[in-house]
């Protein structure tokens, strides 16, 4: 069971472990700094974060001995776009970028090919490092997809390219979600994409493109590891769920107080278990209610419980980023962080909730430390 977590922040780095006295931050690392996301490798034990500054642009950095002392390393960088290109303008009127925005996501390989990393990016790249993000090398092949330059931002100038899925039966099978660009997926480790999820809706889509597969707004997308053919989306119009690979989706309706969210987590090895975290869509982007709660269901999405226990239940306006909830190796430790700062750690599936604390910075993304 993981004792240890990272929780990347618009100003820092912050560690969590589990003491007999309960959990507490621990650590601390680049203070001030805007904190994109954060990885831990559980193959050799590498802990990576990316830094936005905005102006400056993103830097990486990794650190061998646990966060006590960091090493900046390269940033994927993008090529230059071909003599006389000309982007096609975003749905903002601004022109597709061949610079990097964000790194939204950073995926550590399979176990069978040690220093591989998967990094995702803003405006829509995905990035491939074999030697644990010395190089960083563009995959062309999805970058150079016809259907790619319809992608759009969503919520942000440039689509992002943040969920990275890698079949741990076989490293070249992998599924990524774009925002908004669908679902994809490579069975040949990236030299060919194909463009899937069929049964994703899109509500916000013109009459009769609803079900169009490249106008989905995948918030989130995350695999059963044990059972890697099951998926789950947390889409910007509801929930859904795979069986078949992330080929086709099945839509789950009537989960109650909502099925919008960002974040959806996958238990390790149960394909009918995961957690969502809701609230109300579009310009609200709040608690319904104002109260707190995560959703989960341990029965394929047939049902679902409201878990309340221990978040705040009145006035509470927290929003839970994609990437601000995660789930040990083992399916029983969750942790989860907010937009007003507040974190929370399970130790009991989601049944109960315990404050670290109620005065972090906006909160991005939390990783545990995981075995391999």
């Amino acid at each position: 069971m993981s004792t240890r977590a990272h929780v990347a922040t618009r100003k820092g780095l912050f560690t969590i472990e589990q003491a007999p006295a309960g959990w507490s931050i621990v650590r601390t690392a680049f203070l001030g700094d805007n904190c994109s996301t954060v990885a831990h490798d559980p193959r050799d034990g590498a802990l990576y974060v990316a830094l936005d500054h905005g102006h400056f642009g993103s830097k990486l950095h990794r650190s061998r001995d646990g966060g006590r002392s960091w090493q900046e390393i390269p940033a994927p960088t993008y090529p230059a776009p071909p003599d006389g290109w000309v982007g096609k303008p975003t749905m903002f009127g601004q022109a597709y970028e061949w610079s990097l925005r964000l790194i939204w996501t950073l995926v550590p390989g399979a176990a069978s090919e040690p220093g591989v990393l998967w990094c995702g990016t803003s405006p829509g790249g995905l990035f491939r490092s074999e030697d644990s993000g010395e190089s960083w090398t563009l995959n062309r092949s999805l970058w150079d997809e016809p259907g790619r330059e319809s992608w759009v931002g969503g919520g942000a100038d440039q689509p992002g390219l943040h969920s990275i899925c890698i079949d741990p039966r076989d490293p070249h099978h992998i599924a990524v979600a774009v925002s908004t660009g669908g679902v994809w997926r490579t069975r040949d480790g990236g030299d060919r994409w194909a463009l899937v999820g069929k049964g994703l809706r899109a509500a916000f889509a013109p009459p009769g493109q609803e079900f169009d597969q490249l106008f989905q707004d995948v918030h989130c997308l995350a695999a059963c590891q044990s059972n890697p053919d099951v998926l789950w989306v947390q889409h910007h119009n509801g929930i859904f769920r795979s069986t078949d690979g992330a080929e086709t989706f099945t839509e789950i309706a009537d989960v109650q107080p909502s099925v919008f969210g960002f974040p959806v987590a996958a238990h390790p090895t149960d394909p009918d278990t995961a957690w969502f975290v809701p609230a109300i869509k579009d310009e609200h982007r709040y608690p319904v209610d104002a109260r707190v709660v995560v959703n989960r269901t341990r029965d394929g999405g047939r049902t679902f419980e409201t878990l309340s226990t221990g978040l705040p239940q009145e006035q509470a306006y927290d929003l839970v980023y994609r990437h601000a909830l995660d789930v040990d190796d083992t399916g029983t430790r969750l942790v989860m962080g907010s937009t007003t700062g507040s974190l929370w750690v399970s130790d009991n599936g989601g049944d109960a909730w315990h404050t670290v604390s109620e005065h972090l910075p906006p909160v991005y993304a939390v990783r545990f430390e995981k075995r391999t």
